[in-house]
């Protein structure tokens, strides 16, 4: 049996063991062992698992993982999101579907303190929904809004996976960052448009609110929402102005956002444990889906599939939009049923090389990459993102009226995609100043 035909059984067997419900990190683990050793010996399976793993936790690009982990638990323990919502409202309060609005505004600024789609999706939905449908507003609305800017957290910096990608894609994670702000603000803008075109051909599904809002209403809120925007510049214009690494970046933070939660009296040694304990079991789940992708990826290399796959669509096409398509089309099928984290891990290695071979900018590549992920979020069957609301809210809006409500928003994501595909300098502007 030639090493390609091994190759592309084990891609069979990862996705049959998938289909079935196995852990990726198990899949992953158990795939790239046994298909080492049909490709080359079973002592080199063993060999390479024994080496992998602490060859690959060794690079210290991987601690800014942990580091931005634990800047947004801090960031969430100690309250320093609090005030968000509040504050969005504030200045929303005059736009068709201001609530609405102001949960997207309120996603943004979330996500780039944590860095999570997860956590932002849990932490708004509790916040905002209820306040949405004490207004009245339409629950599809309310739960696809939530839903869908929570996923803001997987492009707008500093984000997990942008990390993740640039490890495995080899690429700078600093210009990564960078490569994601303007599309992640292109994204909100296009929700917001999107929101309010709805809300002011159907005002029903959002109400207008009859209050507004005092001096003192505005001073309050932003006594407590200034922290927000200090920790996201601090970090941010670190990296920017080259004051520290990307993986210094997250220690910054960690230290800035204590700093910042002992200043207002909120930071407290159970709120520092509870903070560390959230950010090693992240940690752990993480880095072990991702030492089964590295494992992964040297049963890759050595049965050629990567190469196979890379000549055949090179030879196909030599058209980048092309190539991107049938890659995206790819992604969005399998974020129907596996998450963000699990896709990146799982495909990077067969799509690393098709993409080099085409020359197309990995920095770029990345950010369609993630922009891909967050459209997985939201889609059926699986769509993490809505179930993540959904255990927020408990029975307070059923599952099919969640998936309604956030097709629109899919409908937003396809088209700054295709924005996003049409003008690669909304990508790498930011970049290329750096």
């Amino acid at each position: 049996m030639s090493n390609l035909l091994i190759g592309f059984l084990g891609i069979g067997s990862l996705l049959l063991l998938l289909a079935f419900r196995v852990p990726i990190a198990v899949a992953l683990g158990l795939v790239s062992f046994f298909g080492i050793a049909a490709a080359t010996s079973m002592r080199a399976a063993w060999g390479m698992l024994s080496a992998v793993p602490f060859n690959f936790i060794g690079d210290w690009s991987l601690s800014a993982i942990p580091m931005f982990l634990l800047m947004g638990f801090i960031t969430s323990r100690t309250g320093l999101t609090d005030g968000l919502y509040r504050a969005m409202r504030i200045v929303f309060h005059r736009v068709p579907a201001g609530l609405a609005v102001a949960s997207v505004g309120a996603c943004s600024l979330f996500a780039a303190a944590s860095g999570s789609s997860i956590a932002t999706s849990a932490a708004m939905a509790r916040i905002s929904i209820p306040e949405m449908l004490r207004y009245r507003y339409d629950p599809g609305l309310a739960c696809g809004v939530v839903a869908s800017a929570g996923t803001l957290g997987s492009l707008i910096p500093p984000s997990i996976l942008l990390v993740i990608y640039g490890v495995f894609a080899q690429v700078s994670i600093g210009q990564l960052f960078l490569a994601g702000v303007i599309p992640g603000l292109i994204s909100a803008l296009i929700y917001v448009a999107m929101i309010v075109a709805r809300a002011t051909a159907r005002p029903s599904i959002a109400p207008t609110l009859a209050e507004k809002p005092t001096a003192d209403d505005v001073r309050s809120a932003f006594r407590e929402v200034w922290p927000l925007p200090v920790l996201i510049a601090g970090v941010l214009g670190g990296i920017f102005y080259g004051l520290f690494s990307p993986t210094e970046a997250g220690a910054v933070g960690a230290v800035l956002a204590s700093a910042i939660a002992g200043f207002r009296g909120h930071l407290s040694l159970l709120n520092i444990k509870d903070a560390i304990i959230d950010t090693a079991v992240s940690t752990c789940a993480i880095f072990v889906i991702a030492i089964g992708a590295v494992l992964f990826t040297r049963f890759m290399a050595l049965t050629a599939v990567p190469d196979f796959l890379s000549g055949w669509l090179l030879g196909n096409t030599d058209n980048d939009l092309l190539i991107i398509l049938q890659i995206a089309i790819i992604i969005i099928i399998l974020g129907m049923f596996i998450d963000s984290i699990g896709i990146l891990l799982l495909t990077l290695p067969i799509l690393i090389p098709v993409v080099n071979g085409a020359e197309i900018n990995l920095i770029w590549f990345g950010i369609i990459m993630i922009k891909l992920l967050e459209i997985g979020l939201i889609t059926p069957p699986v769509g993490l993102n809505i179930y993540v609301v959904k255990s927020a809210l408990g029975d307070a809006v059923s599952l099919s009226v969640m998936f309604r409500g956030v097709a629109w928003f899919v409908v937003a994501d396809i088209a700054t995609l295709l924005l996003l595909i049409a003008f690669p300098v909304l990508t790498l502007l930011l970049p290329s100043y750096m």
